[in-house]
C-alpha cells in the first residue's frame, strides 16, 4: 500500500509534507478514499518545527494557557507554544508558560484527562491542536471534553481539515480539501466502495492504520 504514496508539500513551507495513499480506508466515524500518513511530521524534529511555525501564523489570539494535543501532536504542540510565546501571545499561568495537555481515550470512546493534567484545563484558555478533522465528529468531542473540564476554547489548529468551522470557531489548517480535490469522506451506509465491493486498505485509528490481509 505504501506504494501508492505520494507528498503535497505544503504552500507556506515546502518541507512541510502531507503524505497521502489513496484507496479505501474505514475510520471510526466514515469511511474515506484517502489515509493521511502524518506519522513524519509529528515525529520528526525539523518537519514538526516547520509545522509549527506555519500554524503560528494563524494564531491572533491575546492569551494561550494551555495547548490541548490530541492524535499525537504533541510534538508540534511543543514547538508551536514556543513560536507562540516568542510571538508575544500571553500566558495567565502562574510561571508565565504554556502547558502542553493530551486527553486519553478510554475502549468505549469517553476522553478524559486524568485528576493530574485537569489543573492545565480548567479555567484556562485553551487551542486545541489535531492532526486531521474528516467529519468534525472526533473534533466535536475533544471540544466537548475540553469545555467539560472548564477550559475556555480560543482556538482550533489542525495538520489537515476537510471541515471549515467547529461551532462558530474556524478551524485553522495547514493543508485542506483544496489540496487533495477529490477527497471525500462517507458514512458507513451510504459508501459507493462498499456499494462497489471494493475492499477496505485498512482501518483507521488515532496511531495510523492497521493492515487488512
Amino acid at each position: 500500500m505504501e506504494t501508492r504514496m505520494y507528498k503535497i508539500p505544503a504552500q507556506a513551507d515546502r518541507e512541510v509534507l502531507l503524505r497521502v495513499i489513496p484507496g479505501h480506508f474505514a475510520t471510526n466515524h466514515s469511511h474515506i478514499n484517502y489515509y493521511i500518513d502524518l506519522a513524519m511530521l509529528k515525529t520528526r524534529q525539523k518537519e514538526a518545527q516547520a509545522a509549527a511555525r506555519i500554524l503560528a501564523q494563524y494564531c491572533n489570539y491575546t492569551v494561550v494557557d494551555t495547548i490541548v494535543c490530541v492524535e499525537g501532536c504533541a510534538v508540534i504542540g511543543a514547538y508551536l507554544a514556543e513560536e507562540l510565546t516568542n510571538a508575544g501571545i500571553m500566558s495567565m499561568n502562574r510561571h508565565k508558560t504554556i502547558y502542553i495537555a493530551s486527553p486519553e481515550s478510554h475502549t468505549d470512546g469517553q476522553i478524559i484527562f486524568r485528576d493530574n493534567m485537569q489543573m492545565m484545563i480548567r479555567d484556562k484558555n485553551v487551542l486545541l491542536l489535531l492532526a486531521t478533522a474528516t467529519t468534525g465528529k472526533t473534533l466535536e468531542q475533544n471540544l466537548q471534553c475540553i469545555e467539560y473540564y472548564g477550559g475556555r476554547i480560543q482556538g482550533i489548529n489542525a495538520i489537515f481539515s476537510a471541515v471549515n468551522k467547529a461551532r462558530s470557531i474556524e478551524v485553522k489548517s495547514i493543508f485542506t480539501q483544496k489540496d487533495i480535490p477529490d477527497y471525500h469522506t462517507y458514512e458507513f451506509h451510504n459508501c459507493p466502495m462498499c456499494k462497489n465491493n471494493q475492499r477496505v486498505d485498512a482501518i483507521v485509528n488515532t496511531f495510523g492504520y492497521s493492515k487488512i490481509e
